[in-house]
């Protein structure tokens, strides 16, 4: 006999079948009846931003509003709780975050537009439908009803209305963009490796097919905790054997990574996400020089880089890897991939590898330093380098990736050359687009 769960995503899957049914059925630009969350037509993102920013200090802070919010929405529609994971604390923090990048980047509608695209595709794996953003917004209103009082005014509910209604059309347009994906990809663990006491190597098998570009990352869910999502890099080029490998480091805060570190076996079930991440390299890509630049794990994507490297044949790369130690490995001076990058490092003449200060738990002074003496000094010569950055992301911050990507822009290394992936969409709101080719990487 099935469980509710069970039935509940088997109903989920036949739903995306009829709605892919009636797209491919329906008259081209029809919505077949779909809700669709159509967005303005014209719409003046900067107006709004003034207005709800004006508004903020009635409703503020975000946390509880949106405290507010869910208390309303499961109040309201008792079985939308199970799309969500037990401990909310996460889910709270990570709306927050998106709603500072939504008001804080409003004035770039199109920008905005595409970022919301992107996490309306990755939001299927959830189990999120059209329906479900009504309720949400309904809620939403009322929270902020709630919260602002006699205070609130029309004006303001209708700038909030329209700006998540641009939001919300964009998730939508971009879920049904990609129906034909699968939402997620079912996988079997074929090893799980302890390399330090918080720090494990684990390579799984996904049961479908599983396209994805070395450099990129995917979010995992464990059984051990449903509906609960976080991101890891690749550490595996594309490989016939379909094994993908990921590097993740415990947290101490009983989330996923910590389920994945310590409750993952050998033979059991993960679920992933569809692939993501800008780090990717371009099939354009010339003859160039690559900086790959890391810390912790994330050395992962570089791994998988050099791998794709390695197996183009078709041109010849000058390849740095500036690599530095993170959390307690910085502090013992060790490297948990030594071995497999000191064999890789001896057959190709390509690559030099460069230690950061291994003394240092802050690659932002150490990583520095050790940039400094590798950038070219000739003028013109930073032009052609290509960085790609990936630093710590198990830290959760944007600090050191900004500071490295500040001076390699410094150096002459045009922006558009620097490829990194932001850590959550708080992380987002941090990134300018001037200085940095930004992915959003979020769970």
């Amino acid at each position: 006999m099935n469980t509710p769960s069970e039935d509940y995503h088997a109903l989920l899957a036949r739903h995306d079948a009829m709605r892919l049914r009636r797209r491919i059925l329906a008259p081209s630009g029809s919505r077949a009846g779909e809700w669709s969350a159509e967005a303005p037509q014209a719409y003046d993102g900067t107006a709004d931003q003034r207005l709800i920013g004006d508004s903020l200090s009635l409703v503020n802070p975000l946390e509880e509003l949106i405290a507010e919010l869910y208390r309303i929405l499961f109040e309201r529609h008792p079985y939308l709780r199970s799309l969500f994971p037990e401990s909310m604390a996460f889910q709270q923090a990570h709306l927050a975050g998106i709603f500072r990048y939504l008001i804080g980047n409003l004035h770039r509608t199109e920008e905005m537009i595409g970022v919301f695209g992107q996490l309306g595709r990755d939001h299927r794996k959830l189990g999120v439908r059209p329906a479900h953003f009504e309720a949400f917004e309904a809620a939403l209103i009322e929270a902020l009803r709630v919260r602002a009082g006699a205070r609130w005014t029309h004006a303001l509910e209708q700038a909030w209305l329209r700006m998540l209604r641009l939001a919300v059309s964009a998730m939508v347009r971009g879920a049904d963009e990609a129906i034909a994906e699968p939402p997620s990809w079912e996988a079997t663990v074929t090893s799980h490796e302890l390399r330090t006491p918080d720090l494990a190597v684990l390579r799984v098998r996904p049961h479908q097919p599983y396209a994805f570009e070395a450099g990129q990352y995917a979010s995992l869910e464990s059984p051990l905790l449903e509906q609960a999502w976080r991101p890891y890099y690749l550490a595996r080029a594309p490989h016939p054997d379909g094994e993908l490998e990921f590097h993740v480091r415990a947290r101490g805060a009983d989330g996923v990574s910590d389920a994945l570190v310590h409750g993952a076996r050998e033979g059991g079930a993960v679920r992933l996400s569809a692939p993501r991440g800008a780090l990717a390299l371009p099939d354009h890509l010339p003859a160039a020089d690559l900086l790959l630049i890391a810390s912790g794990t994330g050395w992962a994507p570089m791994k998988a880089l050099l791998q794709r490297i390695d197996a183009d044949h078709s041109r010849a790369h000058r390849v740095r890897l500036l690599l530095g130690p993170a959390g307690e490995m910085a502090a013992a001076g060790e490297m948990y991939d030594a071995a497999y990058l000191e064999a890789f490092r001896r057959k190709r003449s390509w690559l030099t590898v460069i230690a950061a200060d291994a003394a240092s738990t802050r690659f932002a002074g150490a990583g520095l330093r050790a940039l400094n003496g590798i950038l070219p000094p000739q003028p013109g010569a930073a032009a052609r380098q290509h960085a790609f950055l990936a630093l710590a992301p198990e830290a959760a911050t944007t600090g050191p990736t900004q500071a490295v990507a500040a001076r390699l822009a410094a150096a002459g290394v045009p922006a558009e050359q620097i490829r990194h992936d932001a850590t959550g969409v708080v992380a987002v709101t941090e990134v300018s687009a001037s200085t940095t080719r930004t992915g959003l990487l979020s769970a």
